[in-house]
């Protein structure tokens, strides 16, 4: 979650009594050089007739010792919520960038085989192929040029109903390989995975695409710690590398 290495996880759930559900995920992270422990709120559902208790049931998760928590799909009135409760705003600028057919050197490669991938990732990045490469909503992705390589997690998302979006959620690798080269991975979002747009936010990518269009209002993302700064805060082992919406 933090920090781009995740050791472990923490066996997940939370349920509480009656109707009132919360759904949590706990992951331990390294962070700031450390070790930390995660909650993430992946989602707050309660019915009307509980809705009295609603507050009390989210305090009593973040009185948890020990945690740093993450919100990182927010909607709604759940915004005002959080930023009551101490949430802060990640920097989600995004700006939406058409993928476009383009060619260059052929010494460039980028691929999605998973074969390739695995053979191509090394430290860190070998280890977060390994924990999701299975996650249904990630498409892992290389960009390869004179033995050194770019890693890049998308997801496919919805905009009005369209699933035409791609949604970088972890680069790792040489990012700037990443950059000198977007406009291949592009062209690989559109023609290997039917992705014409992608919503390309700066803090995830270290960049913004030379084409494009900021957008207005980009979803919003948010974290709750004593000393944790918003750099330490990604979104890997998270709902935004299992579930497509």
């Amino acid at each position: 979650m933090a920090g781009r290495r995740a050791q472990s996880r923490v066996p997940a759930g939370h349920s509480g009594r009656d109707r009132r559900r919360v759904r949590r995920r706990l992951l331990r992270a390294r962070a700031a050089g450390e070790s930390r422990r995660f909650c993430n709120l992946a989602a707050f559902c309660v019915l009307p007739d509980f809705r009295a208790d609603s507050l009390r049931l989210i305090r009593a998760l973040l009185r948890q010792p020990g945690f740093d928590f993450t919100d990182l799909s927010p909607s709604g009135n759940v915004v005002a919520l959080d930023e009551r409760l101490g949430f802060v705003h990640l920097d989600t600028a995004t700006r939406i960038a058409p993928n476009l057919p383009a060619f260059g050197r052929r010494a460039v490669r980028v691929s999605s085989d998973p074969a390739l991938v695995a053979a191509t990732l090394r430290g860190a990045d070998a280890v977060t192929y390994r924990d999701h490469r299975d996650a249904p909503a990630s498409r892992h992705i290389v960009v390869i040029e004179d033995g050194a390589y770019a890693y890049l997690i998308v997801r496919r998302d919805r905009r009005k109903g369209l699933p035409l979006f791609a949604t970088p959620i972890h680069a790792g690798g040489d990012t700037g390989l990443l950059r000198r080269h977007w406009a291949r991975v592009g062209a690989h979002l559109l023609v290997r995975h039917r992705l014409p747009l992608t919503l390309a936010e700066r803090r995830t990518l270290g960049f913004r695409p030379r084409l494009g269009v900021d957008q207005r209002s980009p979803r919003p993302k948010m974290f709750r710690s004593r000393d944790l700064e918003a750099g330490d805060i990604d979104y890997l082992y998270s709902e935004l590398t299992l579930l497509e919406w």
